[in-house]
């Protein structure tokens, strides 16, 4: 079943440099159907979905590691086999002398007009994954944005307006 978000929900997460929660509100819970016990010091792949491209999380991931923000979109799945829809805010957490503590993340519901464009290209991006790998999975999203003569941070935000 799929889930939506409210317009006006936010979903807030923290994570430690390993990726491990250790912070979590309430909306957040309540979309992936975890009690907060369940989540605290856990991955915050719990809720990965397999649907969800490792290519984007590899951007994501090499973004945040060298202190920079990105927004992606991101499908999940909660602890009872449902799925919903992300627009991901993602910036690095630093401490009073600027080194990188752990991760903060703030979600809200993603356009129907991103989606649109985001769940094939996903799809075409994740068949790439299962046949060549995580580098052509990444072709496509580069190709894409050199053909829009975009990038990635463009598209990604003009999509959600």
């Amino acid at each position: 079943m799929l889930k939506e978000m409210q317009q006006n929900d936010f979903i807030v997460s923290k994570t430690d440099l390993k990726g491990r929660i250790t912070y979590t509100n309430k909306i957040f819970m309540q979309m992936a159907e975890y009690k907060e016990e369940e989540l605290l010091g856990k991955p915050h792949s719990i809720i990965r979905h397999p649907d969800m491209p490792k290519a984007v999380f590899k951007l994501l991931w090499e973004r945040v590691s060298k202190k920079e923000e990105i927004f992606a979109y991101v499908i999940n799945k909660t602890k009872n086999g449902n799925d919903y829809w992300v627009f991901a805010y993602v910036t690095a957490s630093l401490d009073e002398k600027g080194n990188l503590i752990g991760y903060y993340s703030v979600r809200r519901k993603p356009s129907a007009k991103a989606l649109d464009i985001i769940k094939p290209l996903y799809a075409k991006m994740l068949e790439a994954e299962k046949r060549s790998g995580v580098e052509a999975s990444t072709k496509i999203l580069t190709d894409i944005l050199t053909e829009k003569g975009v990038s990635y941070d463009e598209l990604i935000i003009s999509i959600q307006e």
